[in-house]
């Protein structure tokens, strides 16, 4: 993964996709704990609580098809997407991203977000700086589409905890999933 302002410095033959830039991942993330988390009671900034539960939002908001599947699943809604935005791979706890720990590294270093250790889970919380790129980005017509799965995400899963995900994906996308290798990309 590189960041944007080392791409210039890339061969011109190389080929570079969204996928690869740190700031694309660092956006979509600032997004999913503005609209998909909750506010937090004594800075009401917005907060995920946990690396679980925050995979897996970004999973439904990343795979907007499997989100289809769990709101018909749940007959609560429907939303219709674009196919995947970029790709997971089959982790201990389900979905995941290899890069999450880099981006989150790299959000709390640029302090747009910092992190809690509360027991056995790491809050996720945006500062003000951060929140006010969030609200940003927001606005912009390129990040529309995302902030519409996100409001649809937020809606139908907000108020699960990342445990209660994680089991609803091994339960409703067994082979998709659950009956992957560690590792595997998930399709």
């Amino acid at each position: 993964m590189k960041s944007l302002r080392h791409i210039s410095r890339l061969p011109s033959a190389i080929h570079v996709t969204a996928d690869d830039i740190l700031e694309f991942h660092a956006a979509r993330l600032l997004l999913l704990i503005l609209l998909c988390g909750r506010k937090h009671s004594k800075t009401s900034q917005p907060q995920i609580d946990g690396l679980t539960k925050m995979a897996k939002l970004d999973f439904f908001v990343r795979y907007p098809e499997f989100f289809e599947r769990i709101a018909a699943h749940m007959r609560k809604l429907k939303v219709s997407g674009p196919n995947i935005e970029s790709s997971m791979v089959r982790h201990h706890y389900g979905p995941w991203d290899k890069r999450y720990y880099h981006v989150l590294a790299y959000l709390e270093s640029k302090e747009l977000i910092s992190v809690e250790k509360a027991q056995n889970t790491y809050l996720l919380h945006l500062t003000s700086r951060g929140s006010a790129i969030a609200e940003d980005l927001k606005q912009r017509s390129p990040f529309r589409p995302i902030v519409e799965q996100m409001q649809a995400v937020k809606k139908l899963l907000g108020n699960k905890t990342g445990s209660s995900l994680k089991e609803l994906i091994y339960k409703v996308f067994r082979e998709e999933v659950a009956d992957r290798q560690l590792g595997e990309v998930i399709s």
